[in-house]
This record gives structure tokens, sequence and C-alpha cells, in this order.
């Protein structure tokens, strides 16, 4: 907690330099407040004022109402913590936005109210048991929009989905049909514990992977081995694995629920997933209205819709958790083979901590290798359901090619026109949806998708802690999380901070010098570029410094037989693997460590 405190203390001199305010007084409330509190001030009531903040900013003014826990001055309508910002963005007297607010003002609120909002450390018990039953309430809410949803809205659903997807769901429904789904293994944990190398040996297959993914195929290099290799457990659908709910840590407020799947579905939908992922981006337009892995196009629209004003950022609340099966069923009504291939590899059961194993009615967790890119497809499919509504009439594939620029769906931040945006929240709530409040935007000039964060053009994105401060070199992951804090500091122009972290690397690490950003080594980051230490490397003749390394080693884990030869043939490359121990070592390190060596300085 002290160090956190001495860390706080740097950013908030760094911030009211930047804004020539005192903030004195705004640290007594802190001490004041962190004394009789702890560590929930930081983390939970400091964000919930940056929440205020942005309401206020979208409806132009304050209401003291927006500030839950923070009283308002005496003689003003702003709250008197950190007043002399909030001043500078907003009328004292009237509580009303200025005409020219201080966007320092706006990014120093940010800053230091959201600096521990996502700091990694586990939530308590409680807000644990909380947020498992939010997930068994959200379950029971999916359900029940099922059963209530109006047969119009479904019908008109699935022909809006066919009119936007049809191209891309036609190639992936004949790569299940014709055999040419290719499978693959992700590098993740597994329901049945499988970890690296030993996934190429499963032993068990659901029998409904059996019509369109047959074991024989998927499960050894070719035929040949199909007799010299163990027996395959065909499972019967009742006695599946289920997915196992566990919970991650995401902010003291609440954690993120994941659900890790069985080994045999995430191999088959890793390959479905790349089938569909190709097809998208291979689309003339349906690649720039929805996107899976380049953000930088919702941040730019961001930044686009805060300066004009025109499109509306909204972002989902348990988003994938609400997508109903039902509806990616309705996604795929037209094709057959796309849409049994979607429930074959789908988990129809989960083993939730405390409740033992329920039935899904939700398509799937975050875990599903097919989840990101299937609700992006569900939720592109409402919100042109919700500009058809607004406009009264059919939309045709030229209008919806006409949204490219003004659409665009990345995981639940979802961008659409401000003229579009009441409509479109009716159709999500129809569906099941709930819009997170807090962090959607369509009024005012704050906006924010993907992780960055505009007003009227500018960026006011901030530097969040993400661990804490480490102490000894066993600390490695904090060292590691520290020294980007650092550097992410000194490019935020946090000079202060930067220099205090500085001197805490320095009391940790025997070695922690001044290197480019390409340098392998942990070590500061500097305008004035790297700082040799007169020695050279005597085979590429580039400047050596002495800095401590990320290591993390890969267990080992012995690969030989047809498991061998099908991980070589499932290679996607026309280069051989690059790793020559990938049969002695393989999955995710169990532990990283560090290590001083001689390294590039750039």
């Amino acid at each position: 907690m002290k160090s956190h405190m001495l860390l706080l203390r740097e950013v908030l001199n760094d911030l009211g330099t930047r804004c020539c305010t005192s903030t004195s007084s705004d640290w007594k409330t802190i001490t004041t407040r962190v004394e009789h509190e702890g560590l929930s001030f930081l983390t939970i009531t400091l964000p919930s004022f940056c929440d205020g903040l942005q309401k206020a900013l979208s409806v132009g003014k304050v209401d003291p109402s927006m500030f839950p826990g923070f009283s308002p001055s005496k003689h003003s309508r702003l709250p008197a913590f950190l007043q002399g910002w909030m001043g500078l963005v907003f009328d004292s007297s009237t509580g009303r936005l200025l005409d020219e607010p201080s966007i320092d003002a706006i990014y120093s609120i940010r800053q230091l109210t959201l600096l521990f909002g996502k700091v990694g450390l586990s939530c308590s018990d409680e807000r644990v048991r909380h947020a498992i039953d939010q997930y068994l309430e959200c379950e029971y809410q999916v359900h029940k929009n099922d059963h209530s949803l109006d047969p119009i809205e479904r019908s008109d659903f699935r022909k809006m989905a066919i009119l936007i997807w049809e191209d891309v769901i036609r190639i992936v429904d004949r790569d299940i049909y014709e055999g040419h789904t290719i499978p693959k293994h992700g590098p993740g944990a597994t329901a049945d514990k499988l970890r690296g190398n030993a996934k190429f040996n499963q032993t068990r297959w659901p029998k409904r992977l059996e019509y369109y993914f047959p074991h024989g195929e998927f499960l050894y290099p070719s035929w040949s081995h199909f007799c010299d290799s163990p027996d395959v457990d065909l499972v019967e659908p009742g006695a599946e694995l289920p997915v196992k709910v566990i919970t991650v840590p995401k902010t003291l407020k609440t954690p993120r629920i994941i659900a890790i799947e069985p080994t045999a579905m995430q191999y088959v939908q890793q390959g479905i997933l790349e089938s569909l992922v190709r097809a998208i981006e291979g689309h003339d337009y349906l690649s720039k209205l929805v996107g899976f892995s380049d953000q930088v196009p919702n941040q730019e629209m961001a930044r686009e819709g805060s300066l004009s004003g025109k499109l509306a950022t909204l972002d989902l609340s348990e988003a994938s958790d609400r997508v109903s099966n039902q509806l990616v069923q309705e996604l795929g009504a037209y094709y057959p083979h796309f849409r049994d291939g979607l429930d074959a590899t789908r988990s129809r059961k989960a083993d939730v901590p405390g409740h033992g194993v329920i039935h899904l009615t939700k398509y799937a967790s975050m875990g599903s290798a097919l989840c990101f890119p299937v609700e992006a497809m569900v939720f592109l499919v409402i919100v042109c359901l919700g500009i058809q509504y607004e406009l009264n009439r059919p939309l045709t594939k030229e209008d919806i090619q006409l949204l490219v620029g003004q659409v665009r769906i990345y995981g639940d931040d979802i961008i659409v026109p401000v003229e579009y945006v009441r409509s479109v929240i009716t159709k999500l709530e129809t569906f099941g949806f709930k819009v997170n409040g807090n962090k959607s935007f369509w009024t005012g000039k704050f906006r924010e998708s993907c992780g960055k964060e505009y007003y009227n053009g500018e960026d006011v994105s901030v530097v969040r802690v993400r661990a804490m401060l480490p102490t000894s070199l066993m600390h490695v992951r904090e060292i590691i999380s520290t020294s980007s804090l650092r550097n992410l500091m000194y490019t935020a122009g946090n000079w202060g901070c930067a220099g205090f972290l500085d001197s805490w690397m320095e009391r940790v690490l025997s070695h922690y010098p001044t290197v480019s950003e390409q340098s392998p080594g942990l070590g500061r980051h500097s305008h004035l570029g790297y700082v040799s230490q007169d020695r050279m490397c005597k085979f590429l003749h580039t400047p050596l410094v002495r800095a401590y390394v990320v290591n993390a080693v890969i267990p080992t884990d012995h690969l030989e037989g047809s498991g061998a030869l099908l991980k070589v043939f499932l290679n996607r490359s026309m280069q051989p693997i690059a790793d020559r121990k990938h049969l002695e070592r393989a999955g995710r390190p169990k532990s990283v460590n560090i290590k001083l060596r001689w390294v590039p300085a750039y």
C-alpha cells in the first residue's frame, strides 16, 4: 500500500504541474480516505469518479448525483475533490461544460482516478461469488429471452443475417461439407488438462463431432496410422466433458469469468475459426465492417466521432454470455453445414463453481475460439436491423456497403452513426443484450473504443498500473510490469513518475540501463536514445549493454510417433517449424524468470 501511495503522489504532482494547479488538498483527501477505506478507494471508488466525469462530459453539465461518495464544494456545484482540475472543465457556479474545456485537465482527472482501476489483484471471495451468481442470472435471462422473443423479430434477424453474411457463410459451409476444415491446437489450458504436445495424442472424441469432423481424419496424420494407434473413446453427448468455468483477475470490483473448453472442441473450433476469419477478411466490404486482429480502425473512428459528433461508441455488458445459441442457429439457418458445424463444436454444459454442472443456453462463453467472431457477426446483424427500423424500409446490399466508415464491430465494441443509435440500442435490448451506459457515448465530444479514449479529437487515454511494485528479484512479473509502466509514463510526459520508478527499479535491479524500444533488455526508454557501455558485439559489431532479459522456459514435453507427424502436417507454413526442439518442449511456460546478460542496446 505504501508503494502505491508514493507512486500516486508522484503522478498527482506531475498532473498538477501540467495543469498549473495546486493538488495539496486533493492529496489530503486521498490519504484520509485511504486510511479509512483501504485499497478499495484507489481501485473502486476513484474509478467511479471517472465514470461521473465521462457522464458529465456527455450531457454537458455536472450533477452532484454523478459523483456518489464525493461531496460538492461549499460554493460550487463541482465536487470538492479535484475541484482545481474540474474548474478547468466545468463552470464552477453553474456546473455547465465550458466552451473550451482544458484537455490537460480532462486527461489529468482520468489518469489519476483510473491509475489503479485494473491492478491485477484477486477479488474478495464475496465478490467472486457475486460474479458467479451474475453468470447464472445471465444464463437465466438468455433462456427467458429465447422464449419471449417475437417470431417476427426472429424472422427479421434470419433475413438480415443472410443478406449480410451469405457470401461468408457459403464459403465456410462448403469448407465444412467438403472436409477442408483444418484443425489447430491453441496454446491455452483445456478442461481435460491436456497441455502442449500431449494434445496431439488425445484419445477422447465427442460423438457429436463425428458427422462433419470424423476422428479418423482429425486425430491421425493419415488413415494408415488408424489401426496402429490407441483406441479412441467416442463420447456420447451425455458423457461429454463440460466447459470449466473459472474467474480471472479483471478489477477488484469484479473478476472476469471465462470457460475452459475441452481439447477436442477447442481443436475443431480453431479450424472453423480460421476458415471464418479468412472468408471475412477476404471480403471486399465486410472486412471493413468487422475486425478481429486490428483495433486501429475502431480507434480512429472513435477519434473521428469525438471530433465530429457523428459517430457513437457503444459497449455491451456480458456481451459473449448473452449471445443465445438459438440466435446463432438463426444466423446459419439457410446453410445447414455451417449451422450444424457451429452446433457440433459448441459445448452444451458448464461446470460452475459451487453450482455443479448446468446446461447452457448461450452459444459460448469467453474461452471458445468461435466466441469472438460469432458474436461480432450477430452484433452486425442487429445493428443493421436497428438502422433498417430507423429508415423504415428494407436494407439492400448497397445500403450495407455504404455503412463502411460509419459502422464497425470489434468484439463488443460497436460504432454506429449517432442518428441510428436509439434504434440500434432498442434492437440490441430486444435480442437480450445490455448496453453499458457508463461506457457508451453518443452525445458530447467524448468517445472510447478498443482501449483508446478521445475528447474533441484529442487522445486522453491513460496509463494503468497492472501489478504491485517489486521489492526483490523474485518478483519477476512485477518487475516486467513496472518496467513497462515506467516507459509508458515517460512517453505520456509524466516524467516525475518515470523518475520515481527509475529509482525504484534501480534499488531492485543491479542493472537498469537506458535502451531503445527494440532492445530485448529490461531498461528505461528515452527520447535521447540509448546509452552505450563501450562494449561491442563481436559478431554484429553493435553496441551492447548489461541488462536483465526475460527468460521463459518452455516445459519439457516429449512427442513421437503419429502424434509428432500430425503436428508437422498441421503446420500452416510452407517452411519447417522454426523451433527445432518443438517435439521436446511445448506449451506455455510454467514460470518466467530474468537473467542478467549483455544484449543489444537497440
